[in-house]
C-alpha cells in the first residue's frame, strides 16, 4: 500500500463520518421540531391564572405593642445618627 491510499481511505472515512453524524443531528432537529409541534397543538399551554385583586391596607393593625414601635423608632434614630458621622 502506498501513502496515496492510505491518504484517500482516511478522507473517505473521515467523510463518511462526518456525513453519519450530520445526518444523526438532522434527523434529530426534525424529531424535536415535530414533537414541539404536536405539543403545542394539541396540548397548548394554559393561560396565566388573573392576579387576585388586593384591598389596599388602611392603617397599621391596632395589635402592634407600642413599646416594640418606640424601640423601632429609637434604632431608626441610631442608624440615622451613625451614618451622618
Amino acid at each position: 500500500m502506498d501513502s496515496n491510499n492510505l491518504v484517500l481511505e482516511g478522507v473517505e472515512l473521515m467523510l463518511l463520518g462526518m456525513g453519519a453524524v450530520f445526518s444523526f443531528l438532522v434527523l434529530l432537529v426534525a424529531c424535536t421540531s415535530i414533537m414541539s409541534f404536536i405539543l403545542s397543538r394539541y396540548f397548548p399551554e394554559a393561560l396565566p391564572a388573573p392576579k387576585p385583586v388586593r384591598k389596599k391596607a388602611g392603617a397599621a393593625p391596632a395589635s402592634v405593642d407600642p413599646d416594640v414601635v418606640a424601640a423601632i423608632g429609637a434604632a431608626i434614630k441610631q442608624h440615622r445618627a451613625r451614618q451622618r458621622s
